[in-house]
């Protein structure tokens, strides 16, 4: 049976989109993926429909740098409603208690966040994607069919509040992957004594990526009337989707042979890890490992011709 070919163009880059509201990540995926008219797309990690802020799109060879994206850190901004949980804590659920909220202190507040900063432990929420015997957990709760989670580990790395008002409380959070904010919402709100949910999420950072560069649906709707080329500038390079990642330039001889597979020695290369490659003319290779031995292998190349 002769292989589907992927229709559309090939274009290679990531769209830093800013999600509306209303649209799931996948939604908004095939929305710019018809935009671009491109061959293949995938995206960096859900947001939930009443999620909105960066969602990055990788288009083309792009996609095989999504799940580093993915991996890692993020950004959000929350407000979360006092006083009332919900099933889904979000409001997208149905309300299932009701606490006074009281003369809550702006002081009482910051004592309680800076218990969550750091390493914590957070039982995934029934309405989430992740899977259960091959069914995400989202359709079981549908059902009304709640099954035990195991707890995960995730890290806090900041949590800042912006605002103290009545029954709404919003949050900064800086956090590791993973980490589901609806969930720290509920939890605050129990140590807090009143319950909480998330009225209002956005994430604002995915790594070192942040807001300063999304581009809305309908700032790329009006560049695709001006045509292709407009589309395609605003897309940012591969080679710059990983910015906190060290970048190594290769001769155009050791990148020959790391592109067939082969470790290659850099000289005085201090960096360790994974790194973003790069040929003499600067052209994107691929994502590397820095081995003991100071060589430099592939681990993800992006074709490039």
């Amino acid at each position: 049976m002769a292989r589907r070919r992927n229709r559309g163009r090939k274009v290679d880059g990531v769209v830093l989109l800013d999600k509306p509201l209303g649209l799931t990540s996948n939604q908004a995926l095939q929305r710019v993926k018809r935009l671009f008219d491109a061959n293949k797309a995938g995206h960096t990690g859900s947001l939930d429909p009443l999620a909105s802020g960066l969602l990055p799109i990788c288009l083309g060879e792009a996609t095989k740098i999504s799940g580093y994206l993915l991996d890692a850190d993020k950004h959000y901004r929350a407000v979360c409603k006092l006083g009332v949980k919900t099933s889904s804590g979000d409001a997208e659920g149905e309300v299932i208690a009701e606490r006074p909220v009281g003369a809550l202190s702006r002081e009482q507040v910051l004592e309680v966040l800076a218990g969550f900063v750091g390493t914590i432990q957070q039982i995934p929420p029934m309405h989430s994607a992740i899977k259960r015997d091959g069914q995400p957990l989202y359709k079981l709760a549908h059902q009304g069919i709640e099954v035990e989670r195991e707890p995960r580990e995730v890290t806090i790395y900041q949590l800042d509040l912006l605002r103290l008002e009545g029954d709404e409380l919003e949050i900064d959070v800086r956090c590791s992957k993973g980490t589901y904010i609806r969930t720290l919402a509920e939890d605050i709100g129990e140590a807090l004594g009143c319950g909480a949910h998330v009225i209002l999420l956005r994430r604002t950072g995915v790594g070192r990526l942040d807001a300063s560069r999304m581009l809305d649906m309908e700032t790329l709707q009006s560049l695709a009337e001006q045509g292709q080329e407009a589309l395609d500038a605003s897309l940012l390079p591969m080679g710059d989707a990983l910015p906190d990642w060290p970048a190594v330039q290769l001769s155009e001889d050791a990148a020959f042979y790391l592109c067939q597979g082969q470790a290659v020695f850099v000289p005085r290369l201090k960096e360790r890890g994974l790194v973003r490659l790069f040929a003499g003319d600067a052209r994107f290779l691929g994502i590397g490992s820095v081995l003991d031995d100071g060589r430099v292998a592939p681990k993800r190349l992006v074709a490039t011709a």
